[in-house]
């Protein structure tokens, strides 16, 4: 019986990490749809080695890394600007990815990737010790949540490169993201440093999550419907 409830478990941390987290695997894939096709699997491979290395080590220090505000915050404003100069800078956002790219533009964009992982990594572990108390359940979960993700990762991609105006799409859903991790970064900022609990905005985390995948999952009926012809 015991048994039976930890995969329950396990179940249920996948399928949150991948709900919660469908904007992160979106993040993911406009982050290396930048690089040549042939270095976007090597970026993803190293991203996904590191969202494993930091989400171990943010359960392990569980009590630290949830007052992270300000890896929120980073991560926030980053995707703020991201999202905000795609729709300022239609140009660039048109603009193909090159052929080749120098190693340091190559590890930019891994650094890039790192640093969502970590601000996502904050709610990540929230979600996990509010499901579990048994850490191997919990690593178990979460780890095989990162692998969906990283599939999702590869998904998005692809779509990015067939489906043009899906870019518009993820852009928005990038932003959705950033407005996301800024609430949260917020509350942890007014109630950790500020002490002032009635400045928390208390934003349904959960809700917004659900929101971004409605707005994904309607808004992928419009990128991917091929415009009639005259």
């Amino acid at each position: 019986m015991e048994l039976t409830g930890a995969f329950s478990a396990i179940f249920t941390l996948v399928v949150l990490e991948v709900i919660l987290s469908a904007d992160n695997a979106l993040i993911l894939g406009v982050m290396v749809q930048k690089l040549p096709v042939h270095l976007r699997r090597k970026a993803l491979f190293y991203g996904i080695l590191g969202a494993y290395v930091l989400r171990g080590l943010a359960l392990l220090f569980a009590a630290w890394v949830i007052k992270l505000w300000w890896a929120q915050a980073l991560g926030a404003a980053y995707l703020l600007y991201i999202a905000l100069k795609h729709f300022l800078k239609p140009e660039e956002a048109h603009a193909p990815p090159p052929l080749e790219v120098s190693a340091a533009q190559f590890w930019k964009v891994v650094a890039q990737v790192e640093l969502m992982d970590l601000a996502f990594a904050v709610d990540s572990v929230l979600v996990a010790v509010a499901i579990s108390d048994k850490l191997w359940v919990i690593y178990t979960g979460v780890f095989l949540g990162i692998l969906a993700l990283r599939m999702l990762a590869s998904l998005v991609v692809n779509l990015l490169d067939r489906y043009p105006r899906f870019k518009h799409l993820a852009y928005v859903v990038v932003g959705l993201a950033g407005v996301k991790l800024a609430a949260g970064g917020w509350d942890k900022f007014a109630k950790e440093v500020l002490h002032r609990p009635e400045l928390v905005l208390g934003l349904d985390k959960e809700a917004f999550s659900l929101l971004i995948l409605l707005v994904l999952l309607l808004g992928s009926l419009w990128a991917t419907r091929v415009p009639k012809t005259a």
